[in-house]
């Protein structure tokens, strides 16, 4: 079955990039609408933005839609990750500003947001997409690569000069809650060193200390340390789960990334849709539903997150 959200939430904050106050809802929306972006700040009837892999356009650090009019949401993926954690399949994301709130770096005051709210069931038949054969695609070192499965599960592995992040590596199958247990409060993270340059180039113009780990060499900058001894790799794990979900419909695959990024993921995606052959529509019964990243979350109730969130 389909789901959605109970009552809206609400959230405030600042851009990460852009640094731009915004307020952003999430509302309850029918079965069959899937994920939708509205740019409230823009005239209605071409302010829309689907999320899905064929609307993100090349950006730097994050993962950017855009439609044919050229309306844009920008830095998507730790909604996204929350929505797919979650188990929802239909949102109105209502936003007034070009990019979603940073919030504190994490997708773990998004999902106290919608647990608050609550999930409820639409009388509508869920459909996943699963992998035939494998699909792979390199950038240098970088790779991305999914293979079937009967469930989503994520293996990812990163390498930093940098000692206090290092070689990290993790797998995680994502069924049943493990999104909420294991990756929704890791932080996206950044090294001193490319504060400055990022800045110069007109990014992480929201970035502070409290709303991303920042790291110079074998330090953690940031205060309180780290959540995770591995939190950089948890949080590659958050943002590819974010990504993923671009495909419109839940994956029944393994991803692997090596190095990977929203670009290589995206490219990823792109490759899936553009083999007819590599994947096959499922609908899902109640043994498939079972083995998918949302499945019993609601049973959660409201979870901690640092700041507040509003619930009309």
């Amino acid at each position: 079955m389909q789901a959605t959200l109970a009552k809206p939430a609400h959230f405030n904050g600042v851009g990460l990039h852009s640094g731009v106050a915004v307020r952003m809802s999430l509302l309850p929306a029918p079965a069959g609408h899937g994920i939708v972006f509205e740019r409230a700040d823009l005239p209605a009837g071409g302010n829309r933005i689907p999320a899905l892999w064929d609307r993100v356009v090349s950006s730097r650090l994050c993962t950017l839609i855009a439609n044919d009019d050229g309306a844009q949401v920008s830095t998507i993926e730790h909604i996204m990750a929350a929505i797919a954690g979650t188990g929802l399949h239909n949102v109105l994301i209502r936003l007034d500003g070009p990019e979603v709130p940073i919030l504190d770096g994490s997708s773990a005051e998004f999902v106290a947001g919608i647990l608050e709210a609550g999930i409820v069931m639409q009388e509508a038949t869920l459909r996943a997409i699963r992998l035939t054969r494998p699909i792979e695609v390199r950038d240098g070192r970088a790779v991305a690569r999914l293979e079937p499965a009967d469930h989503l599960e994520i293996d990812f592995h990163i390498e930093f000069d940098d000692a206090a992040i290092g070689r990290q590596e993790k797998t995680l199958d994502m069924a049943n809650g493990a999104f909420l247990r294991e990756l929704m409060d890791s932080r996206t993270f950044c090294r001193q060193s490319d504060v400055e340059a990022m800045r110069k180039g007109g990014l992480a113009l929201g970035g502070t200390y409290l709303n991303a780990v920042v790291v110079d060499g074998d330090k953690v900058l940031s205060p309180g340390g780290l959540r995770h001894e591995d939190e950089a790799v948890r949080h590659k794990m958050l943002d590819a789960m974010g990504d993923l979900a671009l495909a419109g419909a839940p994956l029944l695959a393994r991803y692997t990334g090596n190095r990977a990024g929203h670009a290589l993921t995206n490219k990823l995606l792109r490759a899936l849709f553009a083999q007819r052959d590599a994947w096959e529509w499922v609908t899902c019964g109640t043994d498939l539903e079972c083995r998918l990243p949302g499945a019993g979350v609601a049973a959660y109730g409201p979870v901690q997150a640092p700041s507040l969130i509003a619930v009309a």
